[in-house]
C-alpha cells in the first residue's frame, strides 16, 4: 500500500525481498560521501541487520513534480516511473540511560537529482509520525560531520548531539 508524500512522489513499505535494492541505496549513500571507497562489506550489514523488524520505505516519483516538472531517471532506477527515489530504514536501539526501546535511523537516502526538493523532511516527519504511533519516546541516527546537507536537516528538524561516537584506528602491525 502507498500514500503521497508529496506532490508527485508516493511513499510505500518495502519488504524483506528488497535486499538487494537496499544494498545499492546503501552503497550509494557511501560512495557519495567516501568516493574512492570500496563498500562491499556492506552486504553484512544488510544481512545482519535487515528483517520484518526493521522496516524500509521507499519513495515512488510519479514522473512531475509540484511545478509541473519532468525529471529524469537515476541510473539507479529502472526505466519505470515508479522506481524508488529515495529510501528509509529504520531499526530498533535500546536507551542506555532509561533503557527504552527506540526507533533508530540506519539510512535516509534520496538520489541526487531528487535533493532539496522536501523529500528528506518529509521522510523524516513520516518515521517520526510511525515512532509516536508505536510509542518511542525518541528516534535516534548516525551522520558524519562532513555530511553538511544532512547535520543542517537534523538540526532544523530539532535534532541534537547527544553523545560522540568517537573511534581510534589501530595498525595490525606489530
Amino acid at each position: 500500500m502507498s500514500e503521497q508524500l508529496l506532490p508527485g512522489y508516493i511513499i510505500r513499505r518495502g519488504s524483506t525481498l528488497d535486499r538487494a535494492l537496499l544494498l545499492k541505496f546503501m552503497q550509494r549513500t557511501y560512495e557519495d560521501l567516501f568516493p574512492n571507497e570500496d563498500f562491499s562489506h556492506l552486504e553484512q550489514t544488510v544481512k545482519q541487520y535487515f528483517s520484518s523488524d526493521t522496516p524500509l520505505w521507499w519513495v515512488d516519483f510519479l514522473g512531475k513534480g509540484d511545478q509541473g516538472e519532468n525529471f529524469t531517471l537515476s541510473p539507479l532506477s529502472s526505466s519505470s516511473p515508479h522506481s524508488p527515489i529515495a529510501c528509509l530504514w529504520v531499526g530498533n536501539a535500546i536507551d542506555q540511560v532509561h533503557g527504552n526501546r527506540h526507533a533508530h535511523i540506519f539510512i535516509l537516502y534520496v538520489l541526487p537529482e531528487h535533493r532539496r526538493r522536501g523529500i528528506g523532511t518529509a521522510l523524516m516527519q513520516y518515521v517520526e509520525n510511525w515512532a509516536i504511533q508505536r510509542g518511542d519516546r525518541q528516534i535516534g541516527l548516525q551522520v558524519f560531520q562532513s555530511n553538511k546537507p544532512a547535520l543542517n536537516l537534523y538540526n532544523q528538524l530539532g535534532y541534537q548531539t547527544q553523545s560522540l561516537w568517537m573511534v581510534k584506528f589501530l595498525s595490525a602491525e606489530k
